[in-house]
């Protein structure tokens, strides 16, 4: 009888499990990746977020703290755990033998750290026999990364192997330091599960306004834009221009968008409906999807609203000018308060453009291939585990 060969272990580290693209992405691999092949561990700094407990049963789950679903409500009491977490995560980066020791207690033959987030701790592995992975999301020029930029640099040259989500982000940092020492790498896009994504959005939902919608999904953070759209928002309502505008996500900006929708007083019109494990029956029964990044990758969202064939306008950053067709599958604009105003302007009052939309992506799923994104990532890795990448 044949002994069945040895599956590779794997290690992806994470910070948290908070809804976004990377999480996706992420359950997306554990999901499809063989697990003939591989045996996947997932080691999260905290059991927190909307998809903490959302991956499949074959993948070991492993936690270093508490979520803060799990603190008390006492305001006090929660304070007091978070400073309690925030020491214990400390004394673990100072002292990662603990974690392999009293937690991981096995050794991996591959480790994936799934943004700079994770770097250090994947580098800083007590088991210096893996093979060490890193993935890279985002475009080194933002003014907000720029604190960090020296330790995300400092750390690519001790990578075994890089995948960046998307090739303006790679050729980016080629161009901006061409001479840091890089390891080897690959662009990757992410892949996109379009049954799923049609099958979820069939749920009924009763809670969006009238017609016309504009929707977005998207952490509240600055980069992400709301700030503008929701100036643009204002601007087409004192014009005559009926519609409203749907947020979908939750984020530290919250705070300041809530103060900006008051100011203006669109908070009739422009909702901010938090986070929703199943943002798609929105996606699907808006009349539009928005984007208005001030920065992204290859953003998962534009993919999953063009499997709902829903008009997109979104600004060029990023691949989303490798994703989206100008005036075809899309309309694509600059990043200002005047090019969002002029483009939901033109999707509000021009049907014939929203028309030759809709027909254009009828035919949009034929430009995604999931099982050669996953072939490519196990490859990877099996190259790496043979000594060959």
């Amino acid at each position: 009888m044949t002994a069945s060969p040895k599956k590779i272990k794997i290690l992806f580290r994470h910070r948290s499990m908070e809804m976004g693209g990377v999480e996706k992405v992420m359950l997306s691999l554990l999901n499809n990746m063989d697990q003939n092949k591989f045996e996947m561990t997932i080691l999260l700094n905290l059991n927190q977020g909307e998809l903490r407990n959302e991956f499949p049963a074959h993948v070991r789950k492993v936690y270093l703290t508490d979520g803060k679903e799990d603190f008390s409500k006492n305001i006090l009491l929660q304070k007091f755990q978070l400073l309690k977490r925030k020491n214990k995560l400390e004394k673990f980066r100072k002292n990662p033998k603990i974690i392999d020791n009293e937690y991981l207690k096995e050794e991996y033959d591959i480790e994936i750290a799934m943004t700079y987030n994770d770097f250090e701790s994947v580098l800083n592995s007590s088991n210096k026999k893996s093979k060490k992975i890193g993935w890279f999301h985002s475009e080194i020029n933002v003014p907000k990364l720029q604190p960090l930029v020296p330790a995300i640099l400092k750390h690519f040259p001790q990578f075994d192997y890089m995948i960046y989500c998307s090739e303006k982000i790679q050729n980016l940092l080629h161009q901006v330091y061409p001479n840091l020492q890089y390891p080897k790498e690959s662009v990757i896009i992410n892949a996109i599960p379009i049954e799923e994504i049609k099958k979820k959005a069939e749920e009924k939902i009763t809670d969006l306004p009238q017609s016309p919608v504009f929707v977005s999904v998207g952490r509240l953070h600055t980069r992400k834009g709301y700030h503008k759209l929701m100036d643009a928002h204002a601007q087409l309502l004192k014009e005559g221009f009926e519609h409203s505008v749907v947020i979908i996500g939750d984020g530290e900006e919250l705070t300041n968008l809530l103060g900006q929708q008051k100011k203006l007083g669109v908070d009739k019109t422009h909702q901010f409906i938090g986070n929703k494990m199943n943002p798609y029956p929105y996606i699907k029964n808006a009349d539009f999807f928005i984007m208005p990044s001030e920065s992204e990758a290859w953003p998962l969202v534009i993919a999953e609203a063009l499997i709902l064939q829903k008009p997109i306008i979104a600004t060029k950053v990023g691949d989303v000018e490798m994703m989206i067709k100008d005036g075809k599958t899309g309309y694509l604009i600059d990043y200002t308060t005047e090019e969002i105003y002029n483009a939901m302007r033109a999707f509000i009052t021009n049907e014939k453009l929203i028309s030759e939309l809709k027909d254009n992506l009828k035919t949009i799923e034929d430009d995604f291939d999931n099982q050669k994104i996953f072939s490519a990532i196990e490859e990877i890795i099996l190259n790496l585990y043979k000594g060959n990448a």
